[in-house]
């Protein structure tokens, strides 16, 4: 069982699947900079100084103490992340696209090879060659 273990570990596909797996994280990491750290500021002060991610609809109010503690969390739902979340994935989807287009373009599919006679065309052949 180990030894299949091996096997499958080190066919090319597995480990071409974990290079991508790899590279993918590392390029939603960058997606998600940009998006929060480049785009979304200049999008918040055209709004008027939003941050998107701080955009919520709260539910229940956080209740404070005497003191100042919190005694009971805020609950809220938080629909700027999730405007945030949903723009990130629209770029990260154009992105793909635009990769797999210029792949697709740069790499057209082969031609299929001119189909030969088929199995009927030849037993016909055969019959005729065997009545001359």
């Amino acid at each position: 069982m180990i030894q299949e273990f091996k096997e499958f570990i080190m066919k090319g596909n597995v480990l071409e699947l974990a290079v991508a797996v790899i590279i993918a994280g590392a390029f939603g990491l960058i997606i998600g900079s940009f998006i929060n750290d480049v785009l979304m500021p200049p999008i918040g002060l055209a709004l008027g100084g939003t941050d998107f991610s701080d955009l919520k609809y709260v539910l229940q109010a956080a209740e404070m103490g005497a003191d100042g503690a919190v005694v009971t969390e805020e609950v809220a739902i938080g629909y700027g992340k999730f405007i945030n979340t949903l723009i990130n994935f629209l770029i990260v989807a154009f992105v793909i696209f635009m990769i797999v287009r210029s792949y697709n373009r740069a790499n057209p599919p082969e031609e299929a090879a001119p189909a030969g006679p088929s199995e009927v065309d030849l037993l016909t052949e055969i019959r005729d060659a065997l009545k001359r």
